[in-house]
């Protein structure tokens, strides 16, 4: 099916300049209640960019057999952690759901065995970075799953598959951690986002950055093959795979630009992308 097509059947959205893709380090659930120098930075963000018609995110949080994407009228705030303030656990983040696109996503995508799915609804990968871009709630959100089955160019080709949508005014969210080592997580001071990391971590974030900046996705891709400590910055692939899904997603001549760049409570890489 051609570009032309789908914007045929997405006659509902208004076609649109190309919207920038995001891919966030949301870190700790609690960056959803806390005033810092990463939720203040997404609330900046939130002020400054395109205002999108509808946004699609891909968090790490929401793994499945298969590809689902959520098609719900009004996806439930899930709080997927344990051990943390009752604050946190009495957040809500009220949006509506977009089910009508979910499924025009799913029908486009047939190659990729996309399906609809309406139980799940938004996890705190994806909330709790939204209620501060958006926090009036006031944008349809529609969450995609990640197939822990499949490997990583298969999420680099899904991922180019959704670039139509970004000029229907979508907003594409990748939300997880280039480096995420919960077991070796160390805080300074009882303060998780205090700036501290293994010397392993900086190394491969700034190894990260300069292929990300370089526009390398084949080696970000193949990410196994870049350092011999990849394996602790990554030993499971959920919270690095929505950053494939925001890089995939960059055409010739756009900008990529880094922020939030920090590794934090020693094995966390809160660094993140635009693509605009």
């Amino acid at each position: 099916m051609n570009l032309h097509s789908l914007h045929k059947q997405l006659s509902y959205l208004p076609d649109t300049p190309v919207m920038p893709a995001l891919f966030v380090g949301h870190g700790s659930p609690m960056n959803a209640i806390e005033d810092n120098e990463f939720s203040q930075r997404w609330n900046e963000l939130g002020n400054t960019l395109p205002y999108p018609k509808a946004i699609l995110c891909i968090s790490a949080h929401w793994e499945t057999r298969g590809t689902f994407v959520t098609a719900v009228e009004q996806p439930k705030t899930i709080h997927d952690f344990y051990g943390f303030p009752k604050e946190l656990f009495a957040q809500q983040y009220p949006v509506k759901g977009f089910p009508e696109l979910a499924v025009d996503i799913a029908d486009n995508s047939k190659n990729f065995g996309i399906e609809p799915e309406y139980e799940w609804g938004l996890d705190h990968g994806s909330w709790s970075i939204l209620k501060h871009l958006y926090p009036k709630a006031d944008i349809p959100v529609i969450q995609l799953s990640i197939d822990y089955t499949k490997d990583m160019n298969y999420h680099v080709e899904l991922a180019r598959e959704f670039n139509y949508l970004r000029r229907k005014g979508v907003l594409i969210i990748g939300s997880g951690n280039m480096i995420h080592n919960l077991r070796m997580v160390r805080l300074k001071d009882d303060d998780f986002n205090t700036p501290y990391a293994y010397d392993w971590a900086m190394e491969i974030n700034e190894k990260f950055k300069a292929k990300i900046l370089d526009n390398d996705i084949r080696s970000l891709t193949e990410y196994r093959t870049l350092d011999s400590s990849i394996n602790l910055a990554i030993p499971s692939a959920e919270h690095y795979i929505p950053l494939l899904y925001t890089l995939a997603l960059k055409e010739k001549d756009e900008n990529v630009i880094i922020f939030n760049d920090r590794v934090i409570a020693g094995s966390l890489s809160m660094t993140s992308v635009i693509i605009n």
